[in-house]
This record gives structure tokens, C-alpha cells and sequence, in this order.
């Protein structure tokens, strides 16, 4: 009645419900892992640029220095790359209205906050897939289990608890395993779809705070020329 020894007797549909979960339940740990890294990057990043573009720095300067490494970026400093890119083509531009320079910002920004929406979405709605069908997976696994044990006992010629306990242990390690594989998933993507709301909510504030900064020294720019 060993752990393996039930598995290696299973009927050949559980075995491959089992095997099935094993390797979803090890896909998961995986993403989960490589999930905390990205978001815990992510939110270092995020304060760091934070405290530098909020310290006073000249946003040429810091514009300059991040564009050398445009492919590495991420999180605040892509939102800020693409909108002062595009703020400075703008100005640069002959005939734009202050208005249409802001707006062009704007979109710009809001193209790379939905990239970095996607990217740290990714793989989240694998592991709601996993947290919400496994357990499915692993009771199909123990209901054909406990039908063949079922349909040994009724060729047996002596009915008693030695010949049924080990058919029904072996089709319930599979709704263990399903288990097994859907708790953690489950925790994982609760906890990271909170953790992305919040960063998306800084980027969505930074967005906003910066767009109006760029309006104020747009406008200012012009009253300057107008005056």
C-alpha cells in the first residue's frame, strides 16, 4: 500500500491523469517563480526611477541616458522613453499646436503602458486555468479509478475491504495531485493579480503626472514665443 506501489498499479487513464497533473503542477511552479522575479523587479525599478525622476534630475539628460539601452527597458522608464521621444519630435515639428504636441505624448505613453500591461500579464491567465481545472482533472482520474475497482469487486468472489481499499486509494492520489497542482496556482495568481493592479495604478499616476508636466512646459513655451 506504498505510495509508488499504488501509482505503478494504477489503470493506465489515471496514470496519465497523474502524469498529466504532475506536469502541469511542475509548468506552474516554474511560472510562479519566474512570475515573483518579474514583478519583483519590476517594482524595484519602478522606485528607483521614481526617486531619481522625482529628485530634481534634467529629464534631457535622463531621456539621453535611457535611450542607449532602449530594447532593456521597462516599467516607468519605457512609459517616459516613448513619451519624451515623441514630446521632442513633436516640438521639433513645424505647424504643431501645443495641444496636438500633449496628445501625441499622450498616446505614445499610453502605447507602451499597454505593452508593459501585456507583458506583466503574461502567463497570469495560465495559472487561473491550472488553480480552476485541476481539481476537475484529478476527480475525472478518481472516478474512472473508482469505477474499475468498482468493476473488480464484481467479479471477485469474496467482497471485503482488502480487495476495494487499494483501487479506491489509487484513483484518490489522483484528486490529491489535482489538488496538489491547483492550491498553489490559485494563491500565486490572486496574490500576482494583485501586485500587477498596483504597479499598472503607479504607471497609469506616473502617466498622468507626467503628461501634466509636459502640458505646463508646453503652454509655458508658447506664452514665451507669443509674448
Amino acid at each position: 500500500m506504498s505510495l509508488t506501489h499504488l501509482i505503478l498499479d494504477a489503470s493506465f487513464v489515471v496514470q496519465l491523469v497523474m502524469l498529466l497533473l504532475l506536469a502541469v503542477s511542475l509548468l506552474s511552479w516554474t511560472l510562479i517563480f519566474f512570475k515573483y522575479s518579474v514583478i519583483k523587479r519590476a517594482r524595484a525599478a519602478a522606485d528607483q526611477f521614481e526617486r531619481h525622476f522625482w529628485s530634481g534630475a534634467d529629464l534631457s539628460e535622463l531621456y539621453k541616458r535611457l535611450s542607449g539601452r532602449r530594447t532593456q527597458l521597462e516599467g516607468m522608464e519605457l512609459i517616459f522613453e516613448a513619451g519624451f521621444r515623441e514630446f521632442v519630435h513633436l516640438r521639433k515639428s513645424r505647424n504643431v499646436e501645443p495641444s496636438a504636441v500633449v496628445e501625441g505624448t499622450q498616446r505614445a505613453m499610453r502605447v507602451a503602458l499597454n505593452r508593459e500591461i501585456d507583458r506583466l500579464e503574461h502567463h497570469l491567465s495560465f495559472l487561473a486555468t491550472v488553480g480552476s481545472t485541476s481539481p476537475y482533472v484529478g476527480l475525472f482520474g478518481t472516478v474512472w479509478g473508482i469505477m474499475n475497482a468498482f468493476m473488480g469487486l464484481g467479479t471477485a468472489r469474496q467482497a471485503t475491504i482488502a480487495t476495494v481499499a487499494p483501487g479506491i486509494a489509487e484513483a484518490l492520489i489522483a484528486t490529491a495531485m489535482g489538488l496538489f497542482a491547483a492550491i498553489p496556482a490559485v494563491v500565486a495568481y490572486n496574490r500576482y493579480s494583485n501586485d500587477v493592479e498596483r504597479l499598472i495604478s503607479r504607471y497609469d499616476i506616473f502617466t498622468e503626472e507626467f503628461s501634466s508636466f509636459l502640458q505646463r512646459q508646453t503652454h509655458s513655451s508658447a506664452e514665451a514665443v507669443q509674448s
